[in-house]
């Protein structure tokens, strides 16, 4: 049991975005506006480049709890990439943060969320299954509560930007 624990806490640490971003540099910045169903692309000499998103389900409000379909809203960071062998490409954001741990625990205190109800995770920007960028086109939601891009999309994204940019999910 005690050789478990380590591993377990090494993950944990990880996954999450305790430790310190400023391990990562990045020249960009990604602004996600959901009333808009826009990712936006930035530099230091300002915006690059707009692509049409979808989220979790059509209340867009901030996520709550794990399976609610909502998609959090915050700044994150791109934490991992990866080819996705159903949505093309994947980049992992480091929810939960601090911050979304804060807010899920004072919204069981208040009883917004119920008591035996989880924070959730493993969300990030991913595309669609395959021939179905027609979801994004027609702005409609299907994810778990990730950001989903039409393929071509994604893939541009995923060469573009690196591991450690910054992304700030928004409703407005």
């Amino acid at each position: 049991m005690k050789k478990l624990i380590l591993p377990v806490a090494f993950l944990f640490f990880c996954c999450t975005s305790f430790h310190s971003t400023q391990l990562y540099d990045s020249p960009y910045y990604i602004v996600i506006n959901k009333s808009k169903y826009e990712l936006n692309v930035y530099d230091a000499k300002g915006w690059l480049v707009t692509y049409p998103v979808v989220f979790g389900n059509s209340d867009l409000r901030d996520k709550l709890y794990e399976g609610d379909k909502k998609t959090p809203e915050g700044t994150f960071t791109i934490i991992s990439k990866k080819p996705h062998p159903k949505w093309d490409r994947f980049m992992m954001l480091n929810y939960p943060t601090q911050e979304d741990f804060e807010k899920f625990q004072e919204r069981k205190n208040e009883g917004i969320i119920p008591e035996n109800a989880k924070i959730g995770g493993g969300i990030g920007i991913h595309g669609t299954w395959p021939h179905e960028d027609f979801q994004i086109n027609r702005y409609r939601n299907w994810t778990d509560g990730c950001i989903s891009m039409r393929n071509e999309d994604v893939e541009e994204l995923y060469n573009l930007i690196p591991v450690g940019t910054k992304v700030t999910i928004r409703y407005n």
